[in-house]
């Protein structure tokens, strides 16, 4: 028997995949003219739900903004649905054929993730997307392609055959068949735009929220000194429910694990994430990974290739990264946190804390 479990199935639960404190009402103190109430909005886009809070004071307009920013660029990324006249759709239909000129935001979003395939040596992989069309995971229509259909796809999977022209900002793909899936990395890049139009728009307290992706603006409305108090999904359970959390400020939070989507076949799970290299799921210890970052877009990229890592090469990956901490929970419930994470709090009794200051 086969069954599938993705985004949707989470709608009427809960909005955020990371709890945020701070998010009601509140009476601020402070100096930042910060409304009595945020302004929200919850739209479901990109097969996820994205929400924004601003907590600005007459910045309710700006909500309109962010949101046509966010279709605007989710409209050339998508390969889904309506996705048939999206410039990647664009660049996949001419692989083998000739190369495709494209927006600014659409060339440097792929030449980030050229440059982050080559970082992870193609842990993550931006062509992965003849594996992740053939499996199909957190579709209707996902199944279990045989070993054939897998080899035939691998063949495929290629950073190296990732043609850029700088000069007339062309991407080109040398094989017939190849595919670009920016799935990984895409809603870090608009994240971060997002947080750009806020700030054009002189916005200093705000969540942004694209399904797993988050990142908290300014400090707490609470008080102008504290930090947002995030809280970490709990990998095993629906969204919503938290194995604890950390403070962070101008940073995003970015979220990976096998909870998200996965195929599941006579009793044997499969992940949405997947190996490049085996042209299955990961498959390692790990049940979610927690990436911290400045920019939502490295939390992105890394996310996927720490999880590929698994638990020991990822701890001591993260350690060496600067300004980039991470938490991993494991299938069996320990939560290993890197070196910067010292104020993470484990309040699920669930979990074992490994390392840290807490242990």
């Amino acid at each position: 028997m086969k069954k599938t479990k993705g985004y949707h199935a989470f709608l009427l639960l809960c909005f955020l995949l990371l709890f945020v404190s701070g998010c009601g009402p509140f009476t601020s103190s402070d100096n930042r003219n910060l409304a009595a109430t945020p302004y929200e909005e919850t739209e479901f886009l990109m097969g996820t739900v994205v929400r924004i809070a601003i907590y600005n004071k007459d910045s309710e307009a700006v909500l309109d903004v962010a949101f046509d920013r966010i279709k605007e660029l989710a409209g050339f990324i998508t390969t889904e649905e309506d996705g048939e006249n999206s410039l990647i759709s664009k660049i996949n239909e001419q692989a083998g054929k000739e190369p495709v000129a494209i927006s600014d935001d659409l060339y440097k979003l792929i030449k980030s993730a050229v440059t982050y395939s080559e970082e992870t040596n193609g842990r993550f992989d931006l062509t992965i997307g003849p594996l992740t069309n053939l499996w199909r995971i957190g579709y209707p229509d996902a199944r279990l392609p045989d070993q054939v259909e897998i080899d035939q796809a691998l063949a495929l999977v290629d950073y190296h055959k990732v043609v850029l022209n700088d000069q007339d900002q062309t991407v080109f793909l040398k094989d017939p068949g190849m595919r670009l899936d920016l799935g990984a990395i895409a809603k870090g890049f608009i994240t971060d735009e997002i947080v750009q139009v806020l700030k054009e728009n002189d916005v200093n307290t705000a969540i942004i929220d694209l399904g797993g992706n988050l990142f908290v603006m300014g400090k707490s409305p609470r008080d102008e000194q504290a930090e947002w108090q995030v809280g970490i999904q709990d990998p095993f359970e629906d969204r919503g429910t938290i194995l604890g959390s950390l403070p962070a400020s101008n940073e995003s939070i970015v979220t990976s694990g096998v909870y998200e989507r996965f195929l599941e076949i006579d009793g044997k799970q499969y992940a949405h994430l997947m190996n490049p290299e085996t042209g299955y799921p990961f498959d390692n210890e790990l049940a979610g990974v927690s990436v911290v970052t400045k920019e939502s877009i490295d939390g992105d990229g890394l996310s996927t290739s720490l999880f590929s890592k698994g638990l020991n090469e990822g701890l001591d990956f993260v350690n060496q990264l600067d300004d980039v901490d991470a938490i991993f929970v494991t299938k069996d419930k320990d939560v290993y946190v890197s070196n910067g994470l010292k104020d993470f709090d484990l309040t699920n009794d669930a979990f074992t804390l490994m390392n840290g200051d807490d242990q």
